[in-house]
């Protein structure tokens, strides 16, 4: 990442006014910032979306790593916009996917005009057989070829173990991740996840115990030989910074 330091040109030395000439200044507040070209009527601009196209490997070429850049992003955003609030996430793509790494990083991230350019309709790959195919970008679950109807919370639970496979996750993460004020639904408590986790295991049939209970903390995607996990273009990734 190239740091570009922009110099303001030297000022213009004036001549200065005799004293009877000077006027005094009289404070005044700030113009209200004209309005944005181009933005549709309704809305407003509040906030915006920095793509970085770069791989833990590059980075590492470079001397550093995508965590360690995150940080000082929000240092520097921190310095200039103390109100700001900000959201990081990691762009999770197919390993072989071609092109620019901004534009895989877009398309990943379901940047809308990256989006668009790829908007031809593909038909739908077949699923395995005798299996489980979860597909993330579609937010559908087949088992034995046959649909399952899995409530959106359930849908939620099932993908948050799958990206963080293998990975034991704690009851109060999966309900501070999950559940919040906002959703306008009750936060449940700790226990009530086990319900959840229950009614999945259900309509997971025979399949059930790719989620497994780990004793007195939580639970534990594991990858199992006959399911099939799809991610499709873009990935909802894992928080990892």
């Amino acid at each position: 990442m190239s740091n570009t330091v922009l110099l303001a040109p030297a000022p213009v030395s004036a001549p200065v006014a005799p004293a009877r000439h000077l006027h005094a200044v009289v404070d005044s507040a700030p113009a209200a910032p004209a309005p944005p070209v181009g933005v549709p009527v309704g809305t407003a601009p509040r906030g915006f979306a920095l793509y970085v196209g770069l791989d833990e490997l590059k980075a590492a070429a470079d001397g550093v790593s995508l965590s360690t850049i995150v940080t000082a992003l929000r240092q520097t955003l921190a310095e200039l916009a103390p109100h700001a609030e900000s959201y990081a996430t990691v762009a999770l793509a197919p390993a072989a996917a071609g092109g620019r790494d901004v534009d895989v990083v877009r398309l990943a991230l379901h940047e809308p005009s990256a989006v668009a350019r790829t908007k031809a309709e593909t038909p739908d790959e077949d699923h395995v057989p005798g299996g489980v195919t979860i597909d993330i970008s579609r937010r559908r679950v087949h088992i034995d070829g046959e649909a399952s109807a899995l409530t959106f919370k359930e849908f939620e639970l099932l993908q948050y173990l799958v990206l963080r496979e293998g990975r034991t996750i704690e009851r109060t993460e999966l309900v501070s991740s999950l559940w919040s004020h906002a959703d306008g639904d009750e936060v449940p408590g700790e226990r009530t996840i086990d319900v959840h986790v229950r009614r999945l295991r259900a309509k997971l049939g025979r399949y059930e115990d790719i989620v497994r209970t780990v004793r007195g903390i939580g639970y534990r995607f594991d990858r199992h030989a006959d399911v099939v996990i799809r991610f499709g273009h873009g990935t909802p990734s894992p928080d990892r910074f």
